[in-house]
């Protein structure tokens, strides 16, 4: 099963975050419109990300919502009828929350780094360590540490949680 090494973090200044992303990758980055539908299930999270040229990906995953850099093992299954996936899923499972987020992806090395603007939170960055086939976590957590000093994320900028976490709390916060 593919794995990641992961860490998420509130953004206080997207343009300098993106200016220094810019620099390390050498390019602007590729900008991605994205809506996640998470559906209920017994383990891990599942959802149905669907992009603007109408193709999806289904991707089961199980990571911890722990402080810090955390490993993510996962599953996609690419798909060219998104609706109809969501309507099946829908039906059997039940949707528990849609996220709607502008992604911009930046390749550095063996990691993805999103700067996300999501609908209702704001500005967030992601780093995905890609793990290789036997590479130790720990070489993972180190590459997103030298990643992060080098964006100018601080450990009190992390989150612990999902996109799909923080939504379901304003939620409950505003009911």
């Amino acid at each position: 099963m593919p794995t990641n090494i992961e860490i998420k973090a509130r953004v206080a200044d997207m343009a300098l975050l993106r200016a220094r992303a810019e620099a390390m990758a050498g390019g602007q980055g590729e900008v991605i419109a994205q809506e996640d539908i998470f559906f209920a299930c017994p383990t891990g999270r599942l959802k149905l990300r669907v992009f603007a040229d109408g193709t999806g990906q289904l991707i089961a995953y199980e990571r911890a919502d722990t402080p810090g850099a955390k490993r993510s093992d996962y599953r996609i299954h690419r798909t060219a009828d998104p609706a109809g996936l969501r309507a099946v899923l829908g039906d059997a499972l039940g949707e528990t929350l849609v996220v709607r987020k502008v992604r911009r992806l930046f390749l550095v090395g063996q990691t993805r780094v999103h700067l996300d603007e999501v609908d209702g939170l704001g500005d967030f960055m992601e780093l995905e360590v890609v793990m290789r086939e036997g590479q130790p976590d720990a070489e993972g957590r180190a590459i997103a540490a030298e990643l992060m000093g080098r964006l100018g994320i601080r450990e009190s900028d992390l989150i612990h949680c999902a996109y799909a976490d923080l939504l379901a709390q304003q939620h409950a916060d505003d009911a």
